[in-house]
């Protein structure tokens, strides 16, 4: 399992790909396949058949996972797409660290 530079509820912008620019919040991480969820981006359209919750049945429309290298953190401090350094705080604990602004992206 390899590790991600993003976390579920961080907030990114979607770098490649046919929604590019588009920024959304990650619903969903999947490592073992390198993939994520972001909110609102590579919307697929699923037919279902009618079902005791949902008697109409019909075409839903979700967001479908993209791969976690077309995505970037946003700094929220800076609010711009930016690449991760990590660093100790005080306890000894590992923090995200926003490229541009050197400003901690985890807040604790």
């Amino acid at each position: 399992m390899s590790k991600f530079h993003v976390k579920k509820g961080d907030k990114v912008q979607i770098m490649s790909g046919k929604d590019r620019g588009k920024k959304g919040k990650i619903l969903r991480t999947f490592p073992e396949k390198q993939r994520v969820v972001v909110e609102g981006a590579n919307i697929v359209k699923k037919h279902t058949k009618p079902t005791q919750k949902s008697p109409q049945g019909g075409i839903v429309e979700t967001p479908g996972s993209i791969h976690v290298s077309s995505v970037q953190l946003i700094c929220p401090q800076c609010n711009q797409p930016t690449r991760i350094g990590s660093k100790r705080n005080e306890e000894g604990k590992r923090v995200r660290t926003c490229r541009k602004c050197d400003g901690d992206i985890d807040k604790l």
